[in-house]
């Protein structure tokens, strides 16, 4: 089977986090990227979730009662203060 290169560009640190990655799984990053788009081509899809990161439901209670000042504690002026109040 003949061979093609193809070129991308990655950040710097990204690019050096993803190849320690793959020598401690035993790859080089030409393995994975092959491994990667063999899976896409069998599966015939990304082979694993692209989504944003949306907060869930419960997430999204907490931050509105943050943002309107709801079910938020009391201030606590140490750890101890906190514990004894926990523990009540």
């Amino acid at each position: 089977m003949a061979q093609t290169n193809i070129n991308i560009r990655m950040d710097e640190n990204l690019k050096q986090q993803f190849d320690r990655l793959c020598n401690e799984l035993g790859l080089n990053m030409t393995t994975a990227f092959n491994i990667f788009a063999k899976t896409m081509v069998r599966q015939q899809r990304i082979p694993f979730d692209v989504a944003l990161d949306v907060p869930n439901a419960e997430t999204l209670a907490a931050i509105d009662d943050a943002n309107h000042g709801r079910n938020l504690s009391k201030p606590f002026h140490s750890v101890k203060e906190l514990m004894e109040d926990l523990n009540a």
